[in-house]
């Protein structure tokens, strides 16, 4: 793309739920509130493939390549579509609305959790589940790295699976910021996980339990604006997303701001991109040389006229997401 930043052509016409590069190829995976799950082909900007829900679309994400993804929605249905083939199945159900689907590479299975406070191991190869774990509430979030899955619930649970034995979490958590969870990511090197909250913060943590890791956790306010008389206003962060080369990351909040960290190094990158509403969610590309960005207003403040639904591609420069070093003292 020769510009800075260009914008999807036919985007969703209803709320943006999630959004994911395939692993290898700049094809973008996109779930939204009016039941659709599209594909599009982000180098020609054109939509390349489309399957339905009964309801709205909460989440989607990729399988091993680009040929098969999944999703899962209000109609408490978890999807599978095949691009070669052109054809969606549904592999089950939960009891309630399935609000994160994510690919685990090592099961080399579909995760699922849902509302009904249960997460769900689906494997293509028996086309069931082969798996149910019952979860202490209602599924807001889950993120997944090498062995493990990181799942966020109501009540500020994070619960920490091996994928090796999921009959009981390796880890039980509480998360450390005081407010609802609202997303989780993985660090792409696996050792720990970021998570961010309606509060305007990000907390950085570690999964090895030892002293020495958890020393270095720690949690950052953002996505915050002062006025005249030195008032906050707090907007939640709703999306995370690791730059696949760097591991720097960025936020994408309610205050429509996209913003890069260095968590290594607790720095913020650059000087916050501003988008016309609620940043929903957030995708590197795989070479981690483009961002998607979702502006679509999130219903934090209710019914009320919103700017349209869109989803923009942001050419990324090495400057905005390489780590920059601590100053020698």
């Amino acid at each position: 793309m020769s510009t800075a930043q260009s914008e999807l052509a036919d985007p969703p016409q209803d709320g943006i739920s999630a959004i994911q590069f395939a692993p290898s190829h700049n094809l973008l995976l996109v779930s939204s509130w009016n039941t659709e799950v599209r594909m599009y082909d982000v180098v020609q900007n054109a939509k390349r493939a489309q399957y339905n829900h009964q309801a709205a679309a909460l989440d989607c994400c990729w399988g091993t390549d680009q040929n098969r993804c999944f999703s899962g929605g209000v109609d408490k249905c978890v999807k599978t579509y095949d691009f070669a083939s052109e054809t969606e199945s549904v592999l089950g159900n939960h009891d309630k609305a399935v609000k994160a689907v994510c690919w685990q590479k090592e099961l080399g299975c579909c995760v699922s959790g849902s509302w009904d406070k249960q997460l769900r191991v689906w494997d293509l190869r028996q086309t069931a589940c082969v798996n149910t774990t019952l979860l202490p509430d209602k599924v807001f979030t889950m993120s997944v790295s090498s062995n493990r899955i990181v799942v966020g619930t109501a009540s500020r649970h994070v619960w920490i699976y091996d994928v090796r034995n999921l009959s009981e979490p390796e880890q039980k958590r509480e998360s450390s910021l005081k407010f609802q969870t609202r997303c989780i990511r993985c660090y792409p090197d696996g050792t720990g996980y970021a998570l961010s909250s309606i509060e305007g913060r990000v907390a950085m943590e570690y999964f090895d339990p030892d002293a020495a890791s958890q020393a270095k956790k720690y949690a950052f306010k953002c996505h915050r604006a002062q006025d005249e008389k030195g008032i906050d206003t707090v907007y939640p962060v709703n999306a995370l997303a690791f730059h696949p080369t760097y591991g720097t990351f960025a936020t994408g909040g309610c205050d429509g701001k996209v913003i890069m960290w260095d968590g290594q190094n607790k720095k913020r990158l650059q000087a916050p991109w501003s988008y016309p509403t609620s940043i929903a969610s957030l995708a590197f590309n795989p070479t981690g040389a483009m961002l998607a960005v979702a502006s679509s207003y999130t219903f934090e403040e209710g019914e009320k006229d919103a700017p349209p639904d869109q989803i923009f591609f942001r050419s990324v420069n090495e400057s905005d997401v390489r780590p920059r070093a601590k100053q020698a003292q």
